[in-house]
């Protein structure tokens, strides 16, 4: 018989997860950072996934709905999607024991996206999509996370932007300042107007600017920074604006606790910023605040070993920030870019 716990990531098990808890204040150890690692929410939920139970993830996004917790929402259903395009049997018991279950037509929908996502027929796959992404947004009129999958559904079928505004309309009626959507329209912009990053900018300051202070929108700007420092074409932003949004950024960072994983995909994409911008102090102290929390994105865009890169590139900042080096530091060479107008992946947010 198979060991279906030898199959999970190690940062899934009970005891990996007992031992983040054990880190000591200092910097961690390189064996000690984790890539991706979930919260002590999710964490369980994929665990009892690895063992073919489904009622864990269930129970978790039905929690999320009755509190009405669409940022967490979200990125539980990004993950346990994930989860299942890899090991699908305890989603698919889900399906069959609970076909009306808004948090696995959620899961459905998400996971239909990223089977689709890779393929060279990307737009015709994603058409048959649409009745899922439907079936999830009826579950619950409320819930504006079948509208962020529905608007990067529309930017990977190349939807023209009257639909795509429809869409929008409807995600901000639901959740004015969710980031899943903000961030997905913002793909979708770099996509349409590919090198026209002003425009960009423009729509994540203005999402920014109307977001109250602790919303995680306010990092919007940072995320457009990071496409643009990623890119190799498109007009050239001036630098007050890249320090700005990075400003507004580590302002958001601050709100939240040091090492702990829900801030981290946050803190490491403004690292990468911070380290292109040669702001090497206020990367530093990111570093600290993200301890021993890497994420696969922007890493991933970088190398193919994106904890080995973060590893190394942590490793070149602690020495480097010393006040005696003055040594420029790289995040790294950038990969080649695929797809239309931006990365290949369909949820990087």
């Amino acid at each position: 018989m198979v060991d279906t716990m030898a199959l999970l990531p190690a940062f899934i098990r009970p005891t990996r997860m007992k031992r983040i808890a054990s880190l000591t204040a200092g910097p961690p150890v390189d064996d000690e950072v984790l890539l991706d690692a979930p919260d002590d929410r999710l964490g369980p939920a994929l665990v009892a996934a690895g063992r073919g139970e489904f009622r864990a993830a269930a129970e978790l996004l039905a929690a999320t709905r009755a509190a009405t917790e669409w940022e967490n929402r979200d990125r539980y259903t990004r993950r346990l999607a994930a989860f299942a395009r890899l090991r699908a049997e305890w989603f698919e018991e889900w399906r069959r024991q609970a076909p009306d279950d808004p948090g696995g037509l959620l899961v459905a929908a998400q996971l239909a996206v990223y089977r689709a996502w890779p393929s060279p027929a990307r737009a015709e796959l994603l058409r048959n999509v649409s009745p899922l992404i439907t079936a999830a947004a009826r579950a619950d009129d409320r819930d504006p996370v079948p509208w962020r999958i529905a608007l990067d559904h529309a930017r990977g079928s190349h939807a023209g932007p009257k639909y795509f505004e429809e869409l929008w309309g409807a995600a901000v009626r639901r959740a004015p300042h969710h980031y899943g959507c903000h961030t997905a329209a913002l793909r979708y912009l770099a996509a349409s107007w590919h090198g026209s990053h002003r425009e960009c900018f423009d729509f994540a300051d203005l999402a920014a600017q109307d977001a109250p202070p602790d919303s995680l929108v306010q990092a919007l700007p940072v995320r457009a920074a990071l496409g643009y420092l990623t890119d190799d074409c498109g007009a050239e932003v001036a630098r007050q604006r890249l320090d700005a949004a990075a400003d507004r950024a580590i302002a958001l960072s601050a709100r939240f606790p040091a090492a702990d994983p829900w801030p981290a995909k946050i803190r490491n994409k403004l690292m990468y910023v911070l380290v292109t911008l040669d702001r090497r102090q206020d990367a530093l102290a990111q570093l600290r605040l993200i301890g021993p929390y890497a994420t696969s994105f922007p890493w991933d865009r970088l190398s193919d070993d994106p904890l080995g890169h973060f590893l190394r590139l942590r490793a070149e900042l602690l020495t480097t920030a010393r006040p005696a080096s003055r040594t420029r530091l790289d995040p790294g060479p950038r990969r080649p870019r695929t797809g239309h107008g931006g990365h290949a992946h369909a949820g990087d947010h």
